[in-house]
């Protein structure tokens, strides 16, 4: 029923891709994802060439479905990622913190197809020229690094201004977020918050709790001030890190306050002084489940949400 370009394109079975978290998003939860049908993404984060072969040599191991790579093109190691992909073959590249143009042509003689983390309509449209097979529209909503614009503006404006497919991220963590992102005009979704809880994602316990625990309004912003805003859950860190914005302290001062923050939280459990990268939709996830369970029970409610819309319209 769900079977979109975005399934044609990436050879999966369902719509949704995993979102490329660094330090969440290793190969055990891209093969989750994978096995269950969609498509899972290892995150290169910041990390050395060396780490990430490692990473796609054990997916292998564990699946023969099509995974991505996320590669952070802010990250020192980017050029390197972009020669290990291609040399390995990789059946997708997810890009975000930059535009990947350089790179196409790099990507396309490997036959990789390239996804983009599009924050804005001038640069989705910009993408498409350049080669872009599908584009992933973020919304603030999500986790981690963030733009300005919602899910519910920014994704219908980018699926009107370019012909590849869209696939929407950002605030969608169940089938009713599924419907209404392709109702949208998405041919899929990206999620990242809701996969960070399922038993395959090797993000500490104490990480997975604290999003389960997580209020509607928790989720805050942090580096507004930088121009590189960040969406984590409140705690500890994220107090001080906000006083000193408001006191004006250099960029410089942040980002030594922020460094290691991420591993901190995802890695040791410290919820106090880590930085819990987590998206709006935390308030909305109330347990742990396995990939499979967390896809199919996706599917189900949006075809559950799908038959009652046409019984509405149909004034039954």
């Amino acid at each position: 029923m769900f079977y979109t370009r975005v399934c044609e394109i990436l050879n999966i079975k369902y719509p949704i891709l995993q979102g490329g978290m660094a330090w969440a998003a290793t190969y055990e939860l891209a093969q989750g994802v994978s096995n269950a049908g969609g498509l899972g993404v290892i995150a290169a984060g910041n990390a050395p060439k060396e780490i990430v072969k490692k990473e796609i040599e054990n997916i292998r191991k564990k699946t023969d479905k099509p995974f991505g790579v996320n590669i952070m093109l802010m990250s020192p190691f980017a050029e390197d990622i972009v020669d290990l992909v291609c040399e390995e073959r990789v059946p997708v590249v997810t890009t975000g913190a930059g535009n990947p143009g350089k790179y196409m042509e790099k990507f396309k003689k490997a036959g990789i197809k390239v996804i983009p983390v599009v924050p804005t309509v001038a640069l989705a449209r910009r993408l498409e020229r350049e080669g872009a097979d599908a584009l992933i529209v973020e919304g603030t909503e999500a986790g981690g690094h963030i733009g300005e614009l919602t899910t519910m503006a920014i994704v219908p404006q980018v699926a009107d201004a370019v012909d590849i497919p869209v696939i929407a991220a950002g605030g969608v963590a169940d089938g009713r977020g599924f419907l209404a992102a392709l109702s949208l005009g998405a041919e899929g979704v990206q999620m990242g918050t809701r996969f960070v809880c399922s038993t395959e994602c090797i993000a500490h316990d104490n990480y997975k709790e604290r999003i389960i625990k997580a209020k509607d309004r928790e989720a805050i912003v942090t580096g507004r001030s930088t121009g590189y805003p960040v969406r984590v859950l409140k705690n500890k860190f994220t107090r001080e890190y906000l006083e000193l914005e408001k006191k004006g302290v250099s960029f410089e001062e942040l980002e030594k306050l922020g460094a290691g923050r991420l591993r901190l939280a995802v890695m040791e459990g410290d919820m106090d002084n880590g930085s819990v990268m987590a998206g709006q939709i935390s308030g909305l996830i109330k347990d742990i489940k396995t990939c499979e369970e967390i896809i199919s029970n996706i599917i189900e409610e949006a075809e559950e949400n799908l038959n009652r819309l046409n019984k509405l319209k149909r004034g039954e």
